[in-house]
């Protein structure tokens, strides 16, 4: 009887790894070999002359030979099999002089030659959309985006300053559960299916309780990769989704700094060099502080938002100091500091989070690029939730992350491979719906080792995978292939696709019987699980999370400056270790295994040309669950979300801005209150007197999310002034308003009460920055 629930999938994991293992296998030999010692490679750092930053994604290319290479998140490029002789080598950006040099290749010379570029006045939209034709060309980028500086700036700032979580609520497929408690969803996974690091550092919890703001300052940020799915072998640890975030270094040249003042918060941001920016090395420091204090200032600004006002408030710290040698070569050494709290009349929330880390990015003299980086973070919550008469709810997750990645160039392909050891600790204390306690403290260990290749075959885009990941403190251990493959169709239209095997070891526990959910708790693999049931027991008792991802699409650019990219998706979710919600006695095990799917498609289409900028999303996604018992839709399945962006630089050197963001989605579900009755204190057993106690309002739920909210809408606008008094200096004032026709967004309905409680009013604000 076991065959007739042995999945098609298991079979499927197995071809894969062997097709796979032959294809890197074949790719490491042939490659290697075929890349004899007659020719000679260039490579170097791409730099802003002025403040020593590195230029990221933009082209370098040789004219002589026609060929390029876009540089990476450090402003690194390198271009192989370079026959001998004399050539030009040149780079144009946006906002820049081009900047070029001379150079001479000798059969098995490796040259380093970094570029200078420096600003100037008038800017060549069309040079940066050369540069991501030939990225979108030469990558696969299935369900990837990547967001930078400028990306950031093109929402209304709320309060007036741009974030990453604001952006991130308009990428397709993503879903945010709100203003107020917000948390990020991403094609069908809940929030700890997603993996968001910063610099190397795995961040358990990016987003504070006011859903318009993350922990990370956009001001320090070079870029973020964000893998709705579909993601290749380099990432691991989460069945869902990867952000991956990387921050600049300081000013290498001069003292400088930026200064937000604004009703919801202020941001005081410092850097600069310790050893200054000379031949391409140097030594800085970057240091950001931003609190919050709208529990205060909306009681004043904004006070029909509430007699208590809006009870949010947050402090986040973070610090870098980075060396940088002549060749590129850095070492960077951070820290940081974040914390949250929520004080609503029946629910008071707080978590807070540090950690410590350095990572390093290493250019030795062979055609290999070596990249580590080793870490400890810590994330602790508390929850007090009166309204269920529950005890205390406290989830601790500390871990440390050691890893080191290896990528070798040959020409137009790559090979990268890679090793990482993860460990964490985690403690949970949770009371559910029927006053039934849970209490785990555990400690894991992860060993991983993976092997990607990118081959281009004429138009074709291969990057084959393999992650291997070692679970030890589990006793489990998985082989995860990857591939991710692009066709381009013709110069303006591209085929692409994705697929892979995923697990993990992290589960969530949240409770889908709380209208609102502002405490998110980690939980370890349980050591054991319910398995009763054997058409969910499909892998003979393991205790991970599974997944398969199956990613399909097509993108082309619209005119010089338009592009669409159409994606579906389908996600298996094989395995999903979860709390049991249906415990009402000590007896019934604490945890069960849920399947499950998500699927759908997304649609985006932008332009982007001078001073006018364009975004619009729309998104389907269908997701489902299933306990064995019954088949549900999660609190998150929203079926339909859209998003309209638009920005407009308008007056001198375009120094006025206009933003405008609307947001539209369909109802969440949620679990409907059927009835209430007295809970009594029979902890005594026989021996209980019910007859002299006052029991406690208990709550009859109805069945699980069989409810549906009322469909949620907002629209956003700013208008921003900046004044140059200098060349480094300047004054920018921002003018923002959040839900400008006052849309009456559920939040949340009090259960005892019954009570609705919104999502936030109209709220308008001024801000100032000033920048030197």
């Amino acid at each position: 009887m076991k065959k007739l629930y042995s999945p098609p999938e298991k079979m499927l994991q197995k071809k894969f790894i062997n097709i796979f293992l032959l294809l890197s296998l074949f790719a490491c030999t042939t490659s290697i070999g075929l890349h004899a010692q007659t020719t000679g490679e260039v490579r170097g750092i791409v730099y802003d002359k002025e403040s020593g930053e590195p230029i990221i994604f933009t082209n370098v290319f040789i004219r002589e030979i026609k060929v390029g290479r876009p540089t990476d998140v450090n402003g690194f490029y390198a271009i192989t099999k370079i026959k001998p002789g004399k050539y030009e080598i040149s780079c144009n950006y946006m906002g820049y002089d081009s900047g070029s040099a001379t150079i001479t290749i000798l059969e098995g010379s490796i040259i380093t030659q970094n570029i200078y570029l420096t600003k100037k006045t008038n800017q060549l939209n069309e040079v940066q959309v050369s540069a991501e034709k030939q990225k979108a060309q030469t990558e696969t980028r299935v369900s990837n985006i990547t967001i930078t500086q400028k990306e950031l700036k093109q929402l209304p700032a709320f309060g007036g300053e741009p974030d990453l979580a604001q952006y991130l609520q308009v990428l397709p497929g993503v879903v945010f559960s709100g203003d107020q408690g917000g948390q990020l969803y991403m094609r069908g996974g809940p929030p700890v299916q997603n993996k968001i690091m910063i610099d190397g550092m795995t961040i358990y919890n990016p987003f504070h309780s006011i859903g318009l703001f993350s922990v990370f300052d956009a001001d320090i940020i070079r870029s973020a990769d964000v893998y709705a799915g579909g993601f290749n072998a380099q990432y691991g640890g989460r069945i869902g989704s990867i952000i991956d975030v990387t921050t600049r270094e300081g000013n290498k040249t001069r003292f400088a700094g930026k200064i937000n003042v604004n009703p919801i918060t202020t941001k005081i941001l410092l850097e600069g060099p310790i050893s200054k920016f000379k031949d391409g090395s140097s030594v800085s420091y970057i240091l950001s502080y931003k609190t919050s204090y709208l529990n205060q200032t909306s009681k004043v600004l904004y006070p029909y938002a509430g007699v208590n006002g809006l009870p949010f408030s947050f402090n986040d710290v973070y610090g870098k100091f980075s060396y940088v040698g002549t060749n590129g070569s850095k070492f960077n050494f951070f820290g940081f500091n974040f914390n949250d709290a929520v004080n609503y009349p029946n629910i008071k929330n707080n978590w807070n989070s540090y950690g410590v880390g350095s990572n390093f990015f290493l250019v030795p003299s062979g055609s290999t690029i070596i990249n580590g980086a080793v870490s400890y973070s810590d994330y602790n919550m508390q929850q007090v939730d009166n309204q269920n008469y529950n005890a205390p709810r406290q989830s601790e997750i500390s871990g440390f992350t050691i890893a080191m990645n290896f990528t070798y160039f040959m020409g137009k392909d790559d090979i990268k491979y890679g090793f990482e050891m993860n460990g964490f600790n985690t403690t949970f204390n949770y009371v559910n719906g029927y006053g039934i306690s849970l209490n785990q403290e555990q400690s894991q260990t992860e060993l991983c080792g993976f092997l990607k290749y990118k081959k281009t075959i004429g138009r074709l885009l291969v990057e084959p995978g393999m992650r291997f990941q070692a679970y030890a403190s589990l006793g489990e251990y998985t082989a995860e292939p990857r591939l991710s493959a692009k066709y381009n169709l013709t110069e303006k239209i591209r085929l692409k696709g994705a697929t892979g095997y995923y697990t993990q070891n992290l589960m969530s526990a949240t409770s889908d019987q709380d209208v609102v959910n502002l405490f998110y708790g980690f939980l370890s693999g349980p050591t054991s699980v319910d398995v009763s049931n054997p058409k969910l027991n499909i892998f003979n008792n393991s205790k991970l999370q599974k997944a398969i991802h199956y990613i399909g699409g097509v993108e082309a650019e619209i005119g010089q400056h338009g592009s669409i990219n159409v994606e579906g998706f389908y996600k298996n979710f094989l395995q999903l270790p979860t709390l049991n919600r249906d415990k009402v006695f000590a007896t019934d095990p604490d945890y069960i295994i849920e399947t499950g799917t998500a699927y759908g498609g997304d649609f985006l289409y932008k332009y982007d040309y001078k001073r006018f900028y364009f975004w619009t999303v729309y998104s389907l996604t269908y997701v489902n669950r299933n306990d064995g018992n019954r088949q549900y839709f999660p609190s998150f399945d929203r079926r339909h979300n859209i998003n309209l962006v638009g920005t407009y630089g308008f007056g001198k050197n375009a120094s006025w801005s206009f933003n405008a963001r609307w947001n539209f989605g369909s109802g969440f579900p949620f679990t409907q209150t059927q009835g209430y009755y007295e809970s009594l204190n029979l902890s005594g057993g026989v021996s209980s007197n019910f007859n002299s106690q006052n029991g406690t309002l208990g709550t009859y739920y109805n069945d699980i999310n069989t409810g549906r909210l009322p469909y949620f809408h907002r629209l956003d606008l700013s208008l921003s002034k900046k004044i140059k008094f200098n060349e480094h200096s300047s004054l920018m004032v921002i003018a923002s308003c959040t839900n400008v026709y006052n849309r009456s967004n559920i939040f949340y309905i009090d259960r005892i009460k019954g009570e609705r409680v919104n999502q936030l009013p109209i709220m308008p604000t001024l801000g100032i920055n000033f920048t030197f």
